[in-house]
């Protein structure tokens, strides 16, 4: 097989926030299709995992997208345990629907349903703030009507499984 010339090359630019429509072809995995920007280490890490997520696009393409990877990866100083685009798969994963929801059955039997909804701004835990010797919760903790409605749509689809 022959080697495939890459078209990845390093885009900084700090201070401000940037849109995707703002980063040039050379940024991404897939330059054609403009998808997996390998802006740092954390890009290049989620486009390893994501591979096989990218449809619709030819091999030849996927080779250039994984020597992009590659390129990235050892600029960021990041091990990558592939050494072959066919590694990472070219298809999404079949039975994708039903594994979200026994991962969603497994959360909210576990409390992580509870725990990731506080991370989303679900259910917060109030700050505390001590006044003569005891704990008073510096603001209301009823729940909004928007995570009201969260916690019923989760039970609803829990339900449904």
């Amino acid at each position: 097989m022959q080697p495939v010339q890459t078209t990845w090359e390093p885009y900084e630019r700090h201070g401000h926030l940037t849109e995707r429509s703002d980063l040039p072809e050379s940024v991404f995995a897939f330059p054609r299709q403009r998808k997996e920007p390998l802006t740092d280490a954390q890009h290049v890490r989620n486009a390893v995992a994501r591979f096989d997520q990218v449809v619709d696009v030819p091999e030849a393409d996927r080779a250039l997208a994984f020597a992009n990877i590659e390129k990235a990866a050892r600029y960021y100083g990041l091990d990558l345990s592939e050494t072959d685009w066919h590694q990472l798969g070219i298809h999404p994963q079949p039975d994708r629907e039903e594994s979200a929801r026994k991962g969603a059955q497994t959360r909210m039997r576990t409390g992580e349903a509870e725990q990731a909804a506080r991370k989303r701004g679900g259910y917060e835990t109030p700050p505390r703030h001590r006044r003569g010797g005891r704990q008073e919760s510096c603001r209301d903790t009823t729940p909004s009507p928007r995570r009201r409605g969260l916690a019923r749509q989760l039970a609803r689809d829990v339900e449904t499984v």
